[in-house]
């Protein structure tokens, strides 16, 4: 791979970063939202860098063309004819990918073929009294934390409210409730999840929001105790912005 490719293949990588970080939310799709100013700040390096490098190469040639005679013989001298492997040209496909092409978002087909991710601890005196609000507005993972670590039993007989997305459970008479979290990027995401009972589930990859009560089971505020809903309502609902964290709802993406 010579020069002026070389240079070419890091404007297309920087382009495509700041496609993707800078002009549009895709790059939730690779790592979490932390991570975008340095995405952006990347993608205009890459550009710089692939710049100068045009610039240094066309100032040497205008320079050899100049001196050619007197260079004769200096093989340091601009005329090396050295390239990279060809492999090389494969990285020109990343650089392509970011630019033409979207991967999916992480859903159902990931959240199925995961466990739960595994909730921290809460130690008893940490738990404060729960909003008198109802429906109350919980995360899922909150309220597994609440069901398996609570020994008030705060959420018993209490209405709460969940968002997240829909996957298939093989039991068939449950569907679960998933959120995905990313810690830093796509490779580390792991899924929370709640099995809904008494309603049918609707397609994989739904966001919906689940209205319902705890699904008894085992001894609440133990690890015994399932993480269930006995739903009452489901919504379907918009993606949220914030579709790869565990947290309230904000507003959806366009």
């Amino acid at each position: 791979m010579r020069r002026p490719f070389q240079a070419a293949l890091l404007v297309l990588s920087g382009i495509g970063l700041l496609r993707v970080s800078l002009f549009t939310d895709l790059y939730l799709r690779y790592v979490k939202e932390g991570m975008r100013p340095p995405l952006i700040a990347s993608g205009v390096l890459l550009i710089l860098l692939g710049v100068a490098d045009a610039v240094s190469y066309a100032r040497r040639r205008e320079g050899d063309e100049r001196d050619e005679h007197a260079a004769h013989g200096d093989s340091g001298h601009g005329h090396s004819h050295s390239s990279a492997p060809r492999a090389a040209w494969l990285l020109f496909l990343p650089a392509l990918s970011l630019l033409l092409y979207a991967p999916p978002a992480l859903g159902a087909y990931t959240a199925s073929r995961q466990p739960p991710k595994a909730i921290a601890v809460t130690h008893e005196d940490d738990f404060a009294p729960l909003p008198a609000t109802s429906p109350l507005p919980m995360t899922l993972s909150d309220f597994t934390r609440r069901v398996q670590q609570d020994r008030t039993r705060a959420v018993e007989g209490r209405t709460v409210r969940l968002t997240g997305f829909v996957s298939s459970d093989k039991r068939g008479d449950s569907w679960f409730l998933n959120r995905i979290v990313i810690s830093c990027c796509a490779a580390d995401a792991q899924s929370v999840k709640v099995r809904i009972h008494r309603v049918p589930a609707p397609p994989a990859d739904t966001w919906v929001t689940v209205t319902g009560t705890w699904h008894p089971g085992g001894t609440l505020g133990t690890s015994s105790a399932p993480a269930a809903l006995d739903a009452r309502s489901v919504e379907e609902v918009a993606k949220p912005a914030n579709a790869y964290t565990d947290a309230l709802p904000l507003a959806p993406t366009r």
